[in-house]
Parts: C-alpha cells; structure tokens; sequence
C-alpha cells in the first residue's frame, strides 16, 4: 500500500470551530502525526481573530515565508490538540482580484459553473484558491518532486484548491472529502423528502430549483476529477451516487480520540462540575431548586431545525413532560448555536453573584437574547408547546443557542465539559451523513439516541443491535413519514433509561462502543483513500492527464 510522504489537509475549519468538520479534523490529527510526524501539514483561513487553539511559530518553514511575496502572507503554528500538529494560517482576501481569471480557468478546465454564484461563493473559492497556492509554493520551494505528495480537500468550498492542484502540480496526488453534499442537504432543509424519492432525484435540475447551481457544480466536477473522492458514511456514498453522477472510491467514517476524554477519577470530577453548573444555571433561570438525582437530558448540533431532529426533541420533551408515569423530575438542554445577541444581562448577573431566586425569570427558556427572538423556530416551538417552566412542571426545558466554548458568560463550559453531566442525548437526526454529535456522547460515557438517517447510527446497529438505550445506543427508524411514530419511540426509550437502576452497566456500554470508533481504528480507511489517490495520479500523470 503506497504512503505518501507529505500530506496537505486544508478545510475552513482548521483553527476555526464551526461545526463537525473541526471535530474530524482535530480529532483524527494525533493519529496522523504519530505517523507522519510534521509532513502532515494543515491548512486554514487567518481570520485575524487570534484563535484560542492556535500557537504561531514564525521559526516554522521560515526561509520558505521570507521567500513569498509581500501580498501572500502565511502564519505557521502549531494546532493546540492532542498532536499539536503544523497548521499554515492563509490570509486569502488580497486574492480576490483573481477572481474573474479563476472562475475562468475553472470553466475552461474543468467545467465547473460559477455563472449563478452568491452567498459565500465567492469567499469559499478564494480561500480554496489560496489553498491551492500555498501547497503549489511550499512543493516547489521544498523540491517535493521526489516525493509522494497527497492534499485532501474538505467539501465543497475546498473544491478549487483540489481542481488548482490538478492543474498545476499535477504530480500531486488529490483527494477531496464530501461530508455532505449540497443537494441533499438543501432538499432536506427545503422540507421535501429525500429517501423516499431519491431514485427519481436529478442533481443537476435540483441545483437549478433550489439556486444551488455554482455549489453543485463545483462539488460534483471536483468529485468527478479528483484522484480519489470520499465521503463519511454509506447512507451519503449513496447519495452521492445519485445526485452528484459519483460513486465514492472510498468511505472514511469519522472516528474519535479517546484522548479528548477524561480517565478515572478525573473524569467523576468533571462529570459532577458540569452537573453542579447545569443545575445552578437551570435554578437561577426557573426559579426554584433542581433535585440532585434530576434526570438531564440534551440534543445540540448545527442549527438545523429538521434536519438535527431539534422539532422532534422538543415534542418528546412535551410527551414527557405530560406523561404521568414519569416521576423523576427532568431538565432537558438544547444546546444548539443560534444568532446570538449577548448572554442574558440579568442571569449573568444573577449568576456570577449567586441571587438567590424564588420565582422565574422573564422567558425562563433562554440562557442568551437572540437577534430574531419573534422568529426563533426553537422558541416558537417551546411557547406553542405550552412549556411554563414553573413551579407544577416536573420537566424544565432550556435553550442555549451560544457557542459554548468556554466564555459564554453564563455556563462558562465548553461543549464536552457539559456534556460529561448528562444522563442521556437524543439526536432524532432526518438528515445526517455521519453524525459526531452521538459518538462524542458515547464516548463521554453518555448513553444516545440516534436514528437509522445518520451515518453514525448505521455504524453503530453493525457493533449493537440498537433497540436497547442500555446497549449504550439506540437507533431509531425514521423515514419521510413516521414523525409521530419517532417521537413515541424516542419517548418511550427514554422513559427506559429514566427509570433504569444500573446506569455504570450502560456507561461501559457506551465506552465500549465509543473504542471501536476510535482513530486508531478507522484511519485505516485514509490509509487506503491514500493509497487510491496516489495510484490513481501516478497513472493520470502516465496517461499525460
């Protein structure tokens, strides 16, 4: 099996957390790094934003930086996760009056459409643009000629950088990774029914209808032109086959680090912090005292109100909160980014000054003020729903829309350091090629739900048989038409789960299918993704392609 010697992995979400993509990249570098040492080589946006996870070297590949031209500035650094791996910082916008002559080269060489760009087009190309140029500059400088070079490219907004390459230094070999294609995502988001009508899907007259025309056409031609082209699950390799005219060469399911977790009695330590801020914030909000042995329960993710399965939680919250048979008292979190105005200036206060509260506070739902309150889908759906939060409901449910990374001003967590509280997650996903939300759960020893849409859940039903929360997950059949259905399943699988007595049993369970997801495990599927790019080259470059 060939290797190469020096790999490139570029993606807007290299230093920048936006949303899984980040997670697989920086989740997966450890692995990477321990084989390849510092000739794996990262790539991102300079956002000048003097990111919190990156650590600038200037004395990194300086002789190659003094050799570049002024207006092509490159910040090297190092990525501060397990592996500390090489990152290289572009500042992309003094590109931009390229853009025309890109776009150009583009149509002529590969066919790929900008004729109806908007949006961030045109920001996403330029950065790939600017990709392509830092890789092209480095291989010639380094005189990489000799060696066998792979760049792996992350969706569509990537997919000029993998085509530049192509066209440039053709000796390199290029892989470009679909996490979800734009159709999919669009007709799904779009509230039209995907599975059911798949077979009868045109990618190409979808694009038109739903004015995704320039995204399509860059995804699917860098699809079709790539030395190797991937994608994360089965359930989207299908999709791609569909909508996009491609099969996948490979499938590279997302894996974890077992190392973003904690061990033994820190992680006891952890999981009663996070449990202590979740129930003081939930006490200051609604007024009144959280039992200790209070049932929390969670779904977050993208912002994605059908697609993630947000509707659906809300509603089996609903259920549970009008079901009799339910006696343990619940909190349920919704910990999904929204347009975030501020955190709450009286629970911030009331928070960092321990006010003791006897009432609820104004909306007792909401941890931070969002820019479009009235037309907030999760709110409108927790006010239609009849949710009060007083003092007669055994459920409380809490939206918090921020990005918790730590400084949010109210929880002052990030995401996995609430997470570790939680006593269950449900993410009752339509669309979801993969699905890290459920597998980082599991391998915070939190038992999930998920659903048969979600490339996770497929995995997950070949190592359990999922139809038993205690198994660790539960997996879910979702279809175009079962809504009602899912929500009394998922209903009923948590009222399992609450009323269950050997919680330590399911946390194993959870640990234990969380390690056979592990990186060490599933890179095995890059090291063949690798190899096909690189035999896949070496013959596109014998063929004088």
């Amino acid at each position: 099996m060939l290797k190469p010697d020096y790999i490139f992995e570029s993606s807007w979400e290299v230093c920048n957390k936006m949303g899984g993509i980040y997670t697989v990249l920086s989740s997966k570098a450890r692995t990477l790094k321990n084989e390849f040492d510092d000739r794996i080589l990262f790539i991102g946006p300079d956002l000048n934003n003097n990111p919190i996870d990156f650590e600038e070297d200037d004395t990194l590949f300086c002789d190659w930086k003094n050799a570049l031209p002024e207006y092509f500035r490159v910040k090297t650094g190092r990525w501060k996760i397990p592996g500390e791996p090489v990152v290289l910082l572009v500042s992309y916008k003094t590109f931009f009056d390229q853009r025309d002559s890109l776009y150009y080269e583009m149509w002529n060489n590969f066919q790929v459409d900008s004729a109806h760009a908007y949006g961030d087009y045109d920001e996403s190309c330029i950065f790939a643009y600017s990709v392509g140029l830092v890789i092209e500059s480095f291989y010639n400088f380094y005189n990489l000629a000799n060696k066998k070079v792979a760049a792996l490219f992350n969706e569509w907004m990537l997919g000029m950088g993998a085509l530049y390459i192509q066209k440039h230094v053709p000796a390199i070999a290029t892989l470009f990774t679909t996490h979800a294609t734009t159709i999919g995502r669009s007709i799904a988001g779009n509230n039209k029914p995907l599975y059911s009508h798949m077979d009868s899907y045109n990618g190409d007259r979808m694009a038109k209808e739903l004015n995704v025309e320039a995204k399509h056409s860059l995804e699917k031609q860098t699809a079709a032109f790539v030395d190797c082209f991937t994608t994360v699950s089965d359930i989207t390799a299908a999709e791609c086959m569909q909508l996009l005219d491609k099969a996948p060469d490979i499938v590279t399911p997302n894996g974890f680090e077992k190392d973003f977790v904690p061990k033994g009695g820190h992680y006891i330590k952890k999981r009663e912090e996070a449990r202590k801020r979740l129930m003081f914030v939930a006490e200051k909000l609604t007024g009144r005292p959280v039992r200790k042995d209070a049932f929390f329960v969670a779904t977050g993710g993208r912002y994605e109100y059908r697609n993630k399965g947000i509707d659906i939680f809300v509603d089996v919250m609903n259920a549970l909160r009008k079901s009799n048979g339910i006696k343990r008292e619940i909190v349920a979190f919704i910990m999904v980014p929204a347009w975030v105005h501020a955190a709450r200036a009286d629970l911030k206060y009331i928070v960092e000054n321990d006010y003791n509260m006897t009432a609820p506070m104004q909306i007792p739902f909401l941890t931070h003020w969002l820019n479009n309150m009235k037309e907030d889908q999760v709110m409108n759906f927790i006010f239609s729903s009849g949710f009060t939060n007083g003092a007669t409901e055994n459920l409380r449910i809490i939206f918090v829309p921020c990005y918790l990374d730590g400084h949010d001003q109210i929880f002052n967590k990030s995401y996995y350091d609430l997470l570790i509280g939680m006593d269950a997650t449900v993410f009752a996903s339509y669309y979801e090629p993969w699905g890290y939300t459920p597998l980082e759960s599991v391998a915070f020893g939190v038992p999930t739900i998920t659903t048969d849409l979600a490339g996770f859940g497929l995995w997950a039903k070949t190592i359990v048989s999922g139809n038993q929360i205690k198994e660790g997950v539960s997996v879910i059949k979702r279809t175009d038409d079962n809504y009602f259905e899912v929500i009394s399943r998922i209903t009923e699988t948590l009222s399992e789960l609450i009323d269950a007595d050997d919680t330590d049993t399911v946390r194993d369970n959870c640990f234990a299918i969380a390690g056979q997801a592990e990186w060490n495990k599933f890179i095995t599927y890059y090291y063949t993704a690798f190899d096909k790019a690189l035999t896949n080259g070496k013959r596109r470059m014998e063929n004088g392609k």
